[in-house]
């Protein structure tokens, strides 16, 4: 990965406590920073697979460590402000300051749109859109206080530009994820805040898998029947983590310092198709 340089600044990643946070909260880290780590650290009654634990939560602190640099471990329910904001301010008050806000967390689960429960719906866009809001919100109001700027990077999909069946409500968030990405790029400007998103294609993570092992291939076949194929590289099936890290530290650099509003696919061509 190209030398980027966030010495003497703080990043706040959500969902870090395994997968593409954790990645991302290693990366900083390992480019300077220091790096707040929060996640939910409890199982979602609506989603089939384990979410992050306690554990997994510290170790992504130690990786953090290992880098050479402060982590700040924090359980926080991105679906509860109160959560949101107390995470927020313990940042601040551990580090004196946020400079990056890393929005990762987020589910993945499966239901006809006619079929599906009103509490899985409920639970997804909770998750994977307001808990990108209220984060961006506290986060957002530190630097308006702050008055430094900062970078806001939100984690969308490839699902964030296209449909799938399936998985409407996965869909409807990421779709809103990119709608609120360009709203706050607008209110955000004049503090010189920088707020994007990141659209993965299928990604190799425990996310996946547990998707696939509580649903069957079955189901993978009936969505990817109507997507094709997450990539159009006939040697890459899924990108991995470190490819959409890799999106989030130069979003979060200097060097994107006038890119604003956008979403960066990185999609290995699934919607050039």
């Amino acid at each position: 990965m190209p030398e980027y340089d966030f010495d003497g600044q703080v990043a706040f990643v959500t969902g870090a406590g395994r997968g593409q946070g954790r990645t991302h909260a290693q990366h900083y880290a390992r480019h300077g920073a220091d790096v707040v780590v929060t996640d939910v650290c409890e199982n979602i009654e609506t989603n089939p697979y384990d979410l992050s634990t306690t554990d997994d939560l510290e170790e992504t602190a130690g990786i953090v460590e290992d880098e050479g640099q402060q982590a700040l471990a924090v359980e926080m329910d991105v679906r509860k402000e109160a959560e949101v904001e107390a995470a927020v301010q313990a940042a601040v008050d551990e580090f004196g300051r946020i400079d990056i806000l890393a929005n990762n967390a987020g589910i993945f689960n499966a239901a006809d749109m006619t079929e599906m429960p009103e509490r899985q719906w409920d639970e997804m866009i909770d998750t994977n859109l307001k808990g990108v809001w209220l984060t961006a919100k506290h986060v957002g109001k530190h630097f308006i206080d702050r008055g430094d700027g900062g970078k806001i990077v939100s984690t969308s999909s490839a699902a964030g530009l296209v449909g799938s069946p399936s998985a409407g409500h996965y869909v409807a968030t990421k779709h809103g994820v990119l709608g609120l990405t360009k709203t706050l790029a607008l209110e955000l400007a004049e503090y010189d805040v920088n707020v994007n998103a990141v659209c993965p294609t299928g990604v190799d993570t425990k996310m996946i898998s547990g998707f696939a092992e509580a649903y069957g291939q079955e189901m993978m076949d009936e969505m990817g029947s109507f997507s094709g194929p997450w990539s159009v590289f006939e040697d890459v099936e899924m990108i991995t983590e470190e490819d959409v890290t890799e999106a989030y530290l130069w979003l979060s650099s200097d060097a994107a310092r006038y890119v604003t509003g956008i979403a960066l696919p990185v999609d290995a061509g699934m919607t050039a198709k």
